[in-house]
This record gives structure tokens, C-alpha cells and sequence, in this order.
């Protein structure tokens, strides 16, 4: 097999280009940014203005597009604008570029799907264009990337928030075993009428025009269970990763920091710190509550539905004592 080679430090710098759509203040800001920094003006056809900077070209255009191109747009995008009068909220990288992450809206995500012990937990948070600057600067980003010692204290940041709602949804295992043991039961259903509950209450506080879903299941069955519910002016789109809008990022945080609260009052009531997934740890641990208190009492810790539960429960032999049905193979969503 031939060898890859080594990239050449001293190659010249690919271009690179970058696009946005700004509207007319965003512009004259990033115009006036440019100018303020010397950089030479230049015109080109259909543009507002050009400038060229170290090793990056600057062009906003008519139709309210940047365009960002050179080999020292690396560099550009991380700046942050000055602004133009004191006090005034700075513009930077993410405003430039994802201007919609700063309109007034919804975030909604969830945690706990994926565990095994403990419940779902479906998250609301609405935010106004301060609150999502003030987000931002907090460092609130997508929850899977913070620890949960991290994750508790930004908690405590999105709900002081000012110009910020949160709400929740979540059962105690007890009630979402029952739910889950209900013919046609589907946690998806489940998760899409929890996420419907949250947002509803957090709209009855704050109320903003559209929210954003983080995908879990190609099906829209948060909107058909908004639209059951009569909420009909209110949009709400859904996509993959969708933690990189900073209000849904703040769901993902609102949603984990519940779950593991949840998680503690189940590891005080257990006796020891229970195991976060479905590992041979978590497993481990299954059979020393069915042990200790009983194995109907499972139930009162893990999702009986999962598969975890009925292995763990066969292996002991104890399907007598709580009989579950044996799993179909889980189908997920594929991102």
C-alpha cells in the first residue's frame, strides 16, 4: 500500500469561501468593521461594498449576502465586530453567519432515551434575541459535550436567564413503565407527546412565532401532536444535530441536568451511583435491585421495555416473578 503523504507546511493555503445572509444593519456593520481596520475598499459589480483584508476579500452584495473568500478567512471568522455604540450586543461569528440562531424562538430536545435506568426527559426553552446572546456567552452548547458537573451549573445560567422560559416533562419510572406497557406503546409517541406538553406550557409564558426539533424520528409526530392540540400558528421544523442552534443547546442542557437530578434521587434510593447507558455495568447493577428489593421493583428504577430489562430478567430466571414480553429488534432512526 502506498504511503499517504505528509502535507507540505510550506504549501500556500487553500482558498476558502464563506456565505451569509445579512440583513441591512448587519452590513452596514460589518462595512463599517472593515473600514474602521484600514482594510482597503474596492468595488465590485452588484456589491454595497468590497474590502480586502489579510489574506481574505470581503464583498457584501445587494441581495444581502457576504461573501468571505481567501486563504485567511480562518482567521476572519473568529473576530468579533466592535459595536457601534456602547452597549450595544457585538456581532460575531455565529451572528454573522446564523443570524436565525438569534431570532426570537424555541429549542426542544430530550435525554434519557438511551439509558436504562431513569426516565425521559423532554425539554422546552423559548428565548428573545438578549437571552440567546447571553446564552451564547455563557457557553451554552450542545449537552453531549459538557460534563455533568458543567451541565447542572448552566442549568442554574438558562433559568436566570432574563428574556428565557424553561419547561419540562418527565415521569417517575412507575408511571412511564405504564405508559410504556400499553398496547401500541412507542417511546417516540411517547417522547413526541412529552416534547408537546413542555412547549405548550413554555409558550403560555413566552410566545415566539417558530421552534427547532433535534430529529428523532423521521416521522412529524411533535407537529401532529401540536396540531391535536389546537396550536396552529407556530411552526416548528426539526433536523439532525440540531444542538448547534444555541436555544436548542439549552434544551439539551435543561433536559440533562433534569435526568440526572432524577438519576440521584434514584442512586440515593438504590444505594449507590447508578450506571448512565446499557453497559455490563448497568446489567450488573439491574441484578442487585432485583436482589435487594425485589424484581418487580426493576420497575421503579429502568425502562422495563428495553431489552436490557428482559435479558437481565431471563438470565435470573425470575420472568415468573416479573413476567416481560420478549423485545422485537429495535429499528431506530438513523442519523
Amino acid at each position: 500500500m502506498a504511503k499517504k503523504k505528509k502535507a507540505d507546511p510550506d504549501a500556500p493555503k487553500l482558498l476558502a469561501t464563506y456565505t451569509a445572509k445579512l440583513n441591512d444593519a448587519q452590513l452596514d456593520k460589518l462595512r463599517d468593521w472593515c473600514a474602521g481596520r484600514g482594510w482597503e475598499a474596492r468595488e465590485v459589480p452588484y456589491a454595497r461594498f468590497g474590502f480586502k483584508g489579510p489574506d481574505v476579500n470581503v464583498t457584501g452584495y445587494e441581495s444581502r449576502k457576504v461573501l468571505i473568500s481567501g486563504k485567511g478567512t480562518e482567521n476572519f471568522v473568529t473576530m468579533t465586530l466592535e459595536p457601534e455604540i456602547t452597549g450595544e450586543p457585538k456581532l460575531g461569528y455565529d451572528e454573522v453567519f446564523n443570524p436565525e440562531w438569534f431570532e426570537p424562538h424555541a429549542g426542544l430536545d430530550e435525554s434519557g432515551k438511551g439509558d436504562f435506568f431513569g426516565p425521559v426527559v423532554a425539554a422546552t426553552v423559548v428565548a428573545d434575541a438578549g437571552a440567546i446572546r447571553s446564552l451564547v456567552a455563557a457557553g451554552v452548547k450542545d449537552s453531549k459535550k459538557i460534563a455533568d458537573s458543567q451541565i447542572m451549573k448552566l442549568d442554574q445560567v438558562i433559568r436566570k436567564t432574563k428574556g428565557a422560559t424553561v419547561e419540562l416533562s418527565a415521569f417517575d419510572m412507575v408511571k412511564y413503565n405504564e405508559f410504556m406497557s400499553r398496547p401500541r406503546a412507542n417511546m417516540n409517541k411517547l417522547l413526541a407527546w412529552q416534547h408537546g406538553i413542555a412547549l405548550i406550557k413554555a409558550l403560555e409564558k413566552q410566545r415566539v412565532p417558530r421552534g427547532l426539533l433535534d430529529q428523532f424520528t423521521k416521522t412529524p409526530l411533535v407537529q401532529n401532536e401540536l396540531k391535536r392540540k389546537g396550536i396552529t400558528d407556530f411552526v416548528l421544523a426539526m433536523r439532525t444535530k440540531a444542538e448547534s442552534d444555541p436555544v436548542v443547546a439549552a434544551a439539551s442542557i435543561a433536559a440533562r441536568a433534569e435526568y440526572v437530578r432524577i438519576m440521584r434521587r434514584l442512586s440515593d434510593k438504590f444505594g449507590a451511583n447508578l450506571q448512565k447507558g446499557a453497559s455490563a455495568a448497568v446489567k450488573d447493577q439491574a441484578v442487585e435491585i432485583m436482589n435487594k428489593y425485589g424484581a418487580r421493583a426493576l420497575g421503579e428504577f429502568a425502562k422495563l421495555h428495553f431489552r436490557t430489562a428482559y435479558e437481565v430478567v431471563k438470565a435470573e430466571g425470575r420472568l415468573a416473578e416479573l413476567p416481560l414480553p420478549e423485545p422485537k429488534e429495535y429499528v431506530g432512526f438513523k442519523r
